[in-house]
């Protein structure tokens, strides 16, 4: 294949970048921090930094999105040097890795067959797919193949409500939306008892459990979860932004009662704009 002036200059400017982390990780001049990590203490680097790709695409600027897609690149190039020290795989391994699958899953493009539209193509890349990890046709439509992805992959809200969703798709699923807001209510009760006898790690529990059955109500209701608590943090620090707006000295020197009253300021002014 061959390679043009532009494919140069990128595959130069990734080879700059994997030497940079390479010096960073260096055991002789490296920096103490990027030497300390490991995978595991860099997973909630590379969730962040996924969400802050998601945030720029959604409202940012074309430098924003630039500077973000860097910042989880760096993540991969950073996990595969780790792992290449200690010779399990190299960035190399990763980018023939998923150039390989992807030619196998697209055998419409790179092979003979031949497809009729979005929905042909999907089933061949679940086909593919179950066949890659070794199930049976069968044992990949299984519900509950499908729905134990879900919660290994997906974001806790997002794999909650798509979990709802396809469970109550085959039947399982209440008669009316009082019959859900009584669940709710169950399990309030049993968080708030939880809460008050039992143990931190039954608490834990029965917090998940009222936690997934307000996604119930968000799924009768047609609303979004994640959307609806992403609007309440936001909101949440726009209020703090009017609030110290108009103060002179830190949050922590006010009693709760002037804070109260600089909130309600601050969100009766909100309202307004």
């Amino acid at each position: 294949m061959e390679v043009n002036d532009n494919q140069v200059e990128v595959l130069a400017a990734l080879q700059g970048l994997i030497e940079v982390v390479a010096r960073l990780r260096s055991p002789d001049g490296g920096c103490p921090w990027d030497l300390a990590q490991t995978p595991e203490t860099l997973i909630p680097y590379v969730i962040e930094e996924a969400y802050e790709v998601v945030d720029a695409i959604k409202h940012g600027s074309q430098a924003e999105v630039v500077e973000e897609l860097g910042d989880l690149l760096l993540q991969v190039v950073l996990q595969a040097q780790i792992a290449s020290e200690s010779g399990q795989f190299s960035l190399q391994d990763v980018a023939e890795g998923i150039s390989q699958k992807l030619i196998r899953r697209h055998p419409h493009v790179f092979g003979e067959v031949s497809v009729q539209n979005v929905e042909e193509v999907r089933q061949n890349w679940e086909q593919i797919k179950a066949a890659e990890k070794g199930e049976s046709a069968a044992d990949s439509q299984k519900l509950s193949t499908k729905l134990a992805r879900y919660g290994r992959t997906l974001p806790p809200l997002t794999a909650a409500m798509k979990i709802s969703q396809k469970a109550a798709a085959v039947g399982f699923e209440w008669d009316n939306i009082d019959d859900v807001w009584a669940k709710f209510h169950e399990e309030l009760q049993e968080f708030q008892q939880a809460v008050a006898e039992e143990t931190p790690e039954r608490q834990q529990a029965e917090l998940g459990d009222l936690l997934f059955a307000v996604i119930q109500l968000a799924r009768w209701y047609n609303l979004d979860p994640s959307a609806g608590l992403q609007g309440t943090s936001q909101r949440f620090v726009q209020r703090l932004q009017k609030m110290e707006a108009v103060i002179n000295r830190p949050l922590s020197d006010y009693s709760l009662d002037e804070l109260d009253a600089l909130w309600q300021q601050a969100k009766a002014q909100l309202a307004q704009e």
